[in-house]
């Protein structure tokens, strides 16, 4: 097991996800979204370190993980990163995910309620066929085999903020954006697709934070309003003139949210 020696940051591989570690005490696990990896949590490893055992993982097929291939269910995500952290020894987690990791880290939770402490459920829903969304599931598919990964990963990444390609964010996501592969992306596509978690949210116990951008579009209100009314200690954290990425267009705003909640 790596030592978590106080300021000094790890990146590490080991037989299953590659992942980027900081700081001590309470752990935070933060789980990137589509097209991402842990690189998308640059200024939130920096700034929760300072108190916290912070872990990002980078899920298979994408960042740092795009050497491993990509389960084609979100449980098989789940599994992953469950076993990573065993490998860690760690047991008891504050546990964040984004988007498709928004997916993830509520299936994490209905495996092993127990082991979550606190869970974030951010830019995200239940609902893995994605209602609303700014195009379907079979047209990403379509852009992705005819336009090509990286291609269809600008596209994307322009939506995820409120200006676009002239985003200060977009940068972060396309140095991370580009490391995923097609066979990642057409598999996280089929995994969405095949998971629905809106029967499970009542089992949901950890006090949760639902945090959402309202330019999102990815994810409309009607996903957030499913979240709140079936988790059962949970509110809502909303970020006016944000959108899906809104951790990369206000990161003070978004981690002021988070500190306040995981202080609690």
């Amino acid at each position: 097991m790596p030592i978590n020696y106080e300021g000094r940051e790890e990146s590490m591989t080991d037989s299953t996800l590659a992942y980027t570690r900081r700081g001590h005490g309470k752990t935070i696990v933060f789980v990137h979204g589509y097209f991402g990896g842990a690189g998308h949590w640059t200024d939130q490893v920096a700034y929760f370190s300072k108190n916290y055992d912070v872990i990002a993982p980078n899920l298979a097929g994408f960042g740092d993980s795009a050497h491993l291939a990509a389960p084609d269910r979100i449980e098989g995500h789940a599994a992953l990163i469950w076993q990573t952290l065993d490998s860690l020894g760690i047991d008891q987690i504050y546990l964040l995910g984004h988007s498709m990791g928004g997916m993830i880290v509520q299936q994490m939770t209905a495996m092993q309620p127990a082991r979550v402490s606190k869970l974030v459920a951010y830019g995200t829903g239940p609902v893995g066929s994605l209602p609303g969304r700014f195009e379907t599931l079979d047209e990403s598919r379509r852009r992705i085999v005819e336009d090509g990964t990286e291609a269809t990963m600008r596209r994307i990444a322009a939506t995820w903020l409120v200006d676009g390609e002239v985003s200060k964010g977009y940068a972060a996501c396309l140095a991370e954006g580009i490391k995923g592969t097609q066979q990642a992306a057409l598999a996280s596509l089929d995994a969405w697709e095949y998971w629905n978690g809106v029967d499970a949210l009542s089992s949901i116990m950890a006090p949760s934070l639902v945090v959402w951008g309202d330019k999102d579009r990815s994810y409309p209100r009607s996903q957030i309003d499913a979240l709140l009314a079936g988790i059962p200690n949970s509110r809502l954290a909303l970020m006016p003139g944000c959108s899906h990425a809104a951790h990369l267009e206000d990161p003070d705003q978004f981690n002021a949210l988070l500190d306040e909640f995981f202080a609690e």
